[in-house]
């Protein structure tokens, strides 16, 4: 899987890089050849050749050198003014699709073989008549090109894409409070995509995949490492440290971690390893993304303090002390990568979003987020296909989508915001709830398109039927959500044919049911109190599980978990709120679950 991934994503990010260097060989090309008039007439034939292709060979070499140096990213951030013209071209075209990148160098080609033909011609003519005169005569009018041109060349190698900032901004005022609490982090799930932070090979004769129940990770230690926040993706993880370092791991397909995570392990012989029996002791797994690692803090603002990171399926973005945000990866739509912005396709580090500005939350979905300012407005971006933007998104203008854009709401000042996977929410503060997104399993606790394909909820509306209860705390998933109120009580409502609730069918009002067509309970339409979970404080959901955290530090877990996903050691669903319990959890006070595609993961504080 790794290497697949790194050589799905050197195709588009070469032809980009070739269509960018096109455009600046033909300046390069007269400083070139007046270096070696001398030489020119011996040499005539073969520099006039390869001039036709991609410009002149030297300044092919030397670009080329420089552009694999140069981080993939960097080449959609706009470079200095000279050359930001031929970027603003590039970009949409890679957006647009990665067969438009690829395609990309023929459309600037042209433009350097225009000049370039004639003198090619003339070269030709002059060797077959072996007429040396006429060469040289070809070669002066190069001398007097490089005056012109000499100044350009050194400036298409200066942009130093590293030099222009990428955070051009210095810290504001400090607006919110980092975390200070170190935690202990526990893991359990499959695993296989390095999810866990195990890293890729047994230690102590433990498998790092495959774990059916809570293990402390020795690679996030208390002591030398002390992860403070954490949020757990769809198929990678993002934490903060107690000395501000971001951390990550899992799946860099998109370009979700944020670092490099290129492995040569990643090419060796299948059959090798087949025959030296070392699959007990070796997962394969790329052990660059399974092992957590630090984001460069040279893609932040020096001095930037970090105090939220939040992960969808592909992407991660983390909030700043002052209200800044950064991010990175890509956004998906079912038509496959919509892209991270309107001019990127595949944010490989951290960019800096210069229109969020005062941001006092993040959440994240599968492919979109929320951010919450300090004035309590909401900004969503990513993809809207099923409006858990809170506004339509009409298809000529999808990548409108990719820009955060703020929502009205009909209330007071917004508290706290939350995501399913394809759907929103957000808590006032009076602890009222509104929602918007996809319907079609009664997930926003709407029971209006409750039950229709394709139903959702166009702009946010007031879940009424949870107000006798300030919500404190809310989740969503695939197409379930729960949240927990003031005074511990938890809910739960959406699809309810796979135990995502926690509830059995004699435990609900059977009029709160939606059916299917062979009278099969399918969804359950109103948020419902489970009865068998007090106190609880905290909640979550993965795709078709729930975890929900109580004052007193236990966890407990429900719903599907044919991948170890609950923590409780089996692969049978669980079918009702059941306490995880083993040796590494057992007397820890756990305060926060998280859940991905086929993994989970709890935190609890630290000893002293």
């Amino acid at each position: 899987m790794p290497p697949k991934a790194a050589s799905k994503k050197a195709a588009p990010a070469a032809a980009a890089k070739k269509a960018a260097t096109t455009t600046k060989k033909t300046a390069a090309a007269p400083a070139k050849a007046a270096a070696k008039p001398a030489a020119k007439p011996a040499k005539t034939t073969k520099a006039a050749a390869k001039p036709t292709v991609n410009g002149t060979t030297t300044a092919t070499k030397k670009r080329k050198a420089d552009e694999e140096e140069e981080d993939d990213d960097k080449e959609n951030i706009p470079k200095t003014k000279k050359a930001k013209t031929a970027v603003t071209k590039e970009a949409p075209k890679k957006a647009a699709a990665t067969k438009k990148a690829a395609a990309a160098p023929k459309k600037a080609a042209p433009a350097a073989k225009a000049k370039a033909a004639p003198k090619k011609a003339a070269a030709k003519k002059t060797k077959a008549d072996e007429e040396e005169e006429e060469s040289e005569e070809e070669a002066k009018p190069k001398k007097a090109a490089p005056k012109k041109k000499a100044t350009p060349a050194p400036r298409a190698r200066t942009p130093a894409v590293r030099a222009p900032p990428r955070h051009p901004h210095t810290i504001g005022t400090k607006i919110n409070d980092a975390p200070t609490k170190i935690l202990d982090i526990y893991v359990f799930g499959e695993g296989t995509s390095g999810e866990l932070g195990l890293g890729s090979k047994r230690v102590d004769n433990k498998k790092p995949i495959d774990v059916k129940r809570p293990r402390l990770n020795a690679n996030l230690d208390a002591d030398s490492v002390g992860i403070v926040q954490i949020s757990a993706g769809g198929m990678h993880v993002a934490a903060i440290t107690h000395d501000n370092k971001i951390l990550t791991w899992g799946v860099n397909d998109q370009g979700a971690l944020g670092r490099d995570t290129q492995w040569s392990g990643g090419l060796r012989d299948a059959d090798a390893d087949s025959d030296s029996g070392s699959d007990d002791d070796d997962t394969g797994m790329n052990p660059v993304e399974s092992t957590p690692g630090v984001v460069s803090a040279e893609h932040f603002a020096a001095g930037a303090k970090f105090v939220q990171v939040v992960t969808g399926d592909s992407a991660t973005f983390v909030l700043t002390e002052d209200g800044r945000v950064y991010g990175w990866g890509t956004f998906r739509s079912s038509d496959g990568i919509l892209g991270f912005s309107s001019k990127v396709q595949v944010q490989k580090y951290p960019a800096y979003l210069s229109d969020l500005k005062n941001i006092k939350a993040l959440a994240a979905g599968s492919n979109h987020i929320l951010a919450l300012d300090a004035k309590g407005n909401i900004l969503a971006w990513g993809c809207g296909q099923q409006n858990q933007l809170g506004r339509r998104i009409i298809e000529r203008n999808k990548m409108s989508s990719l820009t955060p854009q703020g929502m009205a709401l009909a209330t007071k000042k917004i508290a706290k915001i939350a995501c399913g996977q394809y759907h929103s929410f957000a808590v006032d503060t009076d602890g009222k709830v509104w929602t918007w997104g996809l319907n079609n399993f009664g997930e926003t606790g709407i029971r209006e398109g409750a039950g229709e394909d394709g139903a959702v909820i166009l702009r946010p509306l007031l879940v009424e039927a949870l107000d006798d209860y300030k919500i404190t705390d809310i989740a969503g998933g695939q197409h379930h959500s729960l949240a927990c109120s003031e005074d511990g009580k938890l809910l739960t409502w959406g699809r309810f044919d796979g135990f995502q609730v926690g509830l059995a069918e004699s435990d609900v009002n059977k009029d709160d049911l939606i059916r299917d067509e062979h009278d099969k309970a399918r969804i359950l339409a109103v948020p419902t109190v489970v009865p068998t979970v007090q106190n609880v404080s905290h909640v979550s959901a993965g795709t078709d599980n729930s975890f929900a955290v109580t004052t007193d530090g236990k966890a407990y877990s429900w719903g599907f978990s044919a991948n170890y996903q609950t923590g409780q050691g089996t692969d049978d669903d669980i079918e009702a709120p059941t306490l995880i319990d083993n040796t590494a959890v057992r007397g820890k006070k756990l305060v926060w679950a998280g859940a991905g595609g086929q993994y989970s993961v709890l935190a609890g504080e630290a000893s002293p």
